[in-house]
């Protein structure tokens, strides 16, 4: 497995070169919980590769990458059957929708974090995906910009260890 190393400050490591990036308003924890705004410490391995078709061409990635469609969204209500799963919107929980007009989601790499199952209230939709220009916190994601995420990807990321 390749993984990048993620440092608490807001750095990543890959292969001796240092990428910047943003992650949870709440810092690093150990013990995530839904909407708490940390990202989760520990591996998390990169399941698969969501993207705007209509703003990103020839995505290469060790993982399967999957073209976003308009109604695609993120169920992040724990009580659901559907928790932390890819869902179709308008859906009859609250769910994140994915097709953003910000570009935050012009790549999003779905991170393995409580999916194997998913239990409730453990945190839902962990990404790695395209930062803001200031780098501003993410909810609990953790976010490159977007020439360092396609080139992460492109060279064969599979996952990231986020450190506490």
């Amino acid at each position: 497995m390749a993984e990048a190393q993620v440092y608490p400050d807001g750095w990543l490591v890959w292969h001796g070169q240092w990428f910047r990036c943003a992650l949870g308003r709440r810092g690093v924890r150990a013990h995530k919980r839904e909407g708490d705004g940390a990202t989760p410490e520990g591996l998390l391995v990169l399941r698969r590769v969501l993207y705007r078709g209509d703003r990103v061409r020839g995505l290469h990635a060790a993982v399967p990458c999957v073209p976003l469609g308009q109604r695609d969204g993120w169920c992040d209500t724990p009580d659901s059957p559907d928790y932390n799963r890819l869902v179709r919107l308008p859906h009859r929980v609250h769910c994140e929708a994915l097709w953003r007009a910000d570009g935050l989601y012009d790549v999003v790499g779905v991170l393995g974090w409580n999916d194997a199952p998913a239990v409730p209230g453990r945190g839902s939709a962990i990404f790695l995906h395209v930062a803001r220009g200031d780098y501003a916190p993410t909810d609990g994601c953790v976010a490159l910009a977007l020439p360092d995420l396609l080139k992460l990807l492109g060279e064969g990321l599979t996952g990231l260890e986020v450190g506490a």
